[in-house]
């Protein structure tokens, strides 16, 4: 008897699903953890991002009940859809966490940072550095005879494209909240 020629998933007229359910593909997802507010929390999620090689792009923790001593940890990361979702069963099953939401696949969410942007400069680089401040509504919070602060908020890619629009113009600092994020809607 002779082995079957079918190629590996090359036809649609099969009753098993022969193509691979993995992706290469590298996706960023944006989640949202809630966890106890105690001592060695924060340290125990970094930890299994470190432990496994797992990147994070952006990272914010804040108390948001301060009877109930819960926190919310809004962590960035990138990894192909497999990645992402061990990182998700993982991170559920570390004690003090109570919730991992994943806001890229739970619906639209609102995502915002806030950066504080140092540019040097004279004439007529400091004119255009405000000009342009004005069209991405960043603000001036502190001004001298050499250098402006800018205080920018928006989703990450507008503080990117800010930043870059400066960099010509003088920038010599850039400091970056992260992204803090909610899901829209109930």
């Amino acid at each position: 008897m002779s082995a079957l020629k079918i190629k590996k998933g090359s036809t649609k007229h099969s009753a098993y699903n022969l193509r691979p359910t993995f992706s290469d593909v590298q996706e960023t997802h944006t989640l949202a953890v809630l966890v106890d507010n105690e001592a060695g929390v924060l340290a125990r999620v970094i930890g299994l991002f470190s432990g496994r090689g797992y990147n994070i792009d952006s990272l914010t923790v804040a108390e948001i009940d301060h009877e109930g001593a819960l926190s919310r940890i809004t962590v960035v990361t990138t990894g192909t859809p497999q990645v992402i979702e061990q990182i998700k069963a993982q991170l559920g099953r570390i004690v003090p966490v109570h919730a991992v939401h994943d806001l890229t696949v739970e619906g639209g969410s609102v995502e915002r940072e806030l950066a504080l942007i140092k540019v040097e400069g004279a004439g007529d680089k400091r004119v255009e550095a405000l000009r342009l401040a004005d069209i991405f509504r960043a603000q001036v919070v502190d001004s001298t005879l050499e250098s402006f602060v800018f205080q920018i908020t928006g989703t990450p890619e507008k503080v990117d494209a800010f930043a870059d629009l400066m960099r010509p113009l003088g920038l010599a600092e850039i400091a970056r909240t992260g992204v803090a994020a909610l899901s829209r809607g109930l």
